[in-house]
């Protein structure tokens, strides 16, 4: 009995490095946060997505579904198009220079306007999301 003891003493000690080798965190991060101040105007995405998107002529064209970032920047806004309540709509990905967005103080909402046509966005090719 006493050996099984020293046997699983010695396997604790010599086993006890190579667990506090795997235990060990590699990379590097930030020695400090950084922190930013947000005003009351600025955009949030929660309030991007759903958002529609009205031409020069006040018609609906799309809706803002999702955004593409690349790194920090945002690469495209993806917009719904055609359809009815989810049948035949599809998605393109446009750029966000295309698009407006302006905040209407007096009824407290957001805007975004595209110089576009429905007919336009429809023949669009499409955007698929990566699998």
């Amino acid at each position: 009995m006493k050996k099984i003891a020293l046997i699983a003493a010695s396997i604790a000690i010599l086993a006890s490095p190579v667990l506090a080798e795997d235990a060990k965190t590699t990379g590097s991060a930030p020695a400090e946060a950084k922190f930013s101040t947000v005003s009351k105007d600025e955009m949030f995405s929660s309030k991007l997505k759903g958002l529609n998107i009205y031409n020069q002529k006040d018609e609906s064209v799309g809706e803002i579904t999702d955004i593409a970032m690349k790194g920090s920047q945002v690469e495209a806004l993806i917009l719904s198009v055609g359809g009815f309540l989810g049948m035949g709509e599809h998605y393109v990905a446009v750029s966000p220079s295309s698009v407006k967005i302006t905040h209407d103080a007096k009824n407290d909402k957001w805007l975004a306007s595209m110089n576009t046509t429905k007919e336009a966005l429809k023949a669009a090719p499409e955007f698929k999301y990566p699998k």
